[in-house]
């Protein structure tokens, strides 16, 4: 399916309108995008009419004398007048037109399961040994739905993330945070810091040798931008902006590594175009108010490796494929037990035609919690933000595809290690793959992570 979204309106509307029903949006919008086109088009060829007829009188007037020349010429002004005013009227609906259709979110995907929240998502695929408490063990096999799936049965009852966090390892502070920043913010220590690093350096020593380039991106955008990679209505209240000027702090490098064409031309045989982003995310979390309150799992601020590319179109389900492979090979390098799920229409974003998320079982919370988004954008990003192919071959110009998904968020990350990792004594054991990372480092710790006898502060 191609973005291409003014021809579909004046060609096939319903399926702009079929979209919306699976999204659960009202479809008013493309009704008022019809009749803004259509007005749009009439007062086209007014201006095209008008346009015409002031040509025909410059070219009289440049062969009359007299009082004639003088006639044309007021004719000519007045008809310029005329042209200016419908110009602008023409601009002004074109504006508001090409609003709407940027407002409308992308094509949903043939095999994207139908449904209008997270309850209709479908788990695809399940991967690892999940550490079940007995007491646990009926809503396990609910959310496995049936699945052949290898569990163990464990005695003891995990401690969540937040309270290995803070009361049993003693290497994170989270009230404090609150106090001097705000809920959602946090302190880490130590060991947990030096693991945050290990598991970035893990995810972008993995990438580039897959053969992605490493990008440090931008950590701010230009309005004109972020809107233009995000749906920048649906995410206001999820994007930090700076006050007093034009920029948004980051949720993500996806959004300045799409921007890196912003309004350029790509040659066809340059396509792929991988990339492996590191930086810091920034997000209100605004529309999480009773959830994650505490730990690390939901927070204002974390580190992400993401990968991202620019592809051909008719490539672009090959590599989101890659990328969902990707993220599960780190994430079974790591050890940690996974589900893959397919990701209902109502519950995608604007941005996506499909969306994958890997969810990590959390035996504490006895839940599946995701880890990592991989989406196929099409060419709904490419289309706002004007990023062309250009194959010379074949003397044609199209959108490109764009693609993105997580690597490692590594607060989240974290919280699965320590849920997963922990012995009965509190002890927790660090992912194999991680520890080269860290004995290059004489402080860093080596095999474990042992809980300290008295708070850092």
């Amino acid at each position: 399916m191609s973005w291409s979204i003014l021809e579909l309106l004046r060609k096939n509307p319903e399926e702009l309108k079929n979209n919306l029903k699976k999204r659960f949006i009202d479809v008013s919008l493309v009704d008022k995008a019809i009749e803004l086109d259509k007005k749009w088009r009439q007062i086209l060829q007014e201006v095209e009419k008008l346009r015409h007829q002031h040509n025909v009188l410059s070219s009289q007037i440049s062969k009359s004398t007299g009082e004639e020349r003088k006639k044309k010429i007021e004719e000519s002004k007045q008809l310029l007048t005329i042209l200016e005013e419908k110009e602008k009227e023409l601009d002004e609906i074109e504006k508001e037109r090409d609003e709407i259709l940027s407002s409308l979110p992308n094509l949903v995907y043939d095999d994207v399961p139908i449904g209008p929240n997270e309850n209709y998502n479908i788990p695809i695929k399940f991967w690892g040994k999940f550490k079940v408490y007995r007491d646990d063990l009926n809503s396990f096999l609910e959310q496995t739905k049936g699945a052949n799936v290898e569990y163990e049965i464990i005695n003891w009852k995990p401690k969540g993330h937040a309270e290995m966090l803070e009361d049993v390892l003693h290497l994170g502070n989270t009230l404090k945070a609150s106090e001097i920043a705000g809920s959602r913010f946090y302190y880490l220590f130590n060991d947990l810091v030096w693991l945050d690093l290990a598991l970035l350096l893990f995810a972008i020593d993995y990438m580039t040798q897959q053969g992605y380039t490493l990008v440090l991106p931008p950590y701010m955008l230009r309005g004109e931008v972020i809107q233009s990679v995000i749906d920048l209505d649906t995410f206001k209240d999820a994007i930090y902006k700076i006050e007093n000027e034009d920029l948004y702090l980051i949720a993500t490098a996806e959004h300045p590594i799409a921007a890196m064409f912003f309004k350029e031309e790509i040659e066809k045989d340059k396509l792929p175009l991988k990339f492996v982003g590191i930086s810091p995310a920034f997000r209100k979390e605004a529309g999480a108010a009773n959830k994650d309150l505490k730990g690390i799992f939901r927070v204002h601020q974390f580190h992400k490796v993401e990968q991202f590319i620019f592809s051909p179109p008719e490539d672009s389900w090959k590599y989101h494929a890659e990328l969902i492979s990707n993220a599960e090979s780190i994430f079974q390098q790591l050890g940690l037990p996974y589900r893959i799920v397919n990701i209902a229409s109502g519950d995608l974003g604007a941005c996506a035609a499909k969306k994958f998320d890997l969810e990590v079982w959390m035996p504490a919370q006895a839940k599946f919690r995701e880890m990592v988004s991989c989406s196929n954008c099409t060419d709904w990003q490419a289309f706002r933000m004007k990023i062309r192919f250009v194959d010379r071959k074949n003397n044609k110009k199209g959108y490109v595809h764009t693609l993105n998904s997580t690597a490692v968020a590594s607060t989240r990350t974290i919280t699965a290690i320590l849920e997963n990792y922990q012995r009965e004594d509190g002890v927790v054991e660090i992912p194999k793959v991680l520890r080269r990372y860290l004995e290059v480092f004489p402080k860093a710790p080596k095999d474990y992570i042992y809980p300290l006898k008295n708070k850092i502060i």
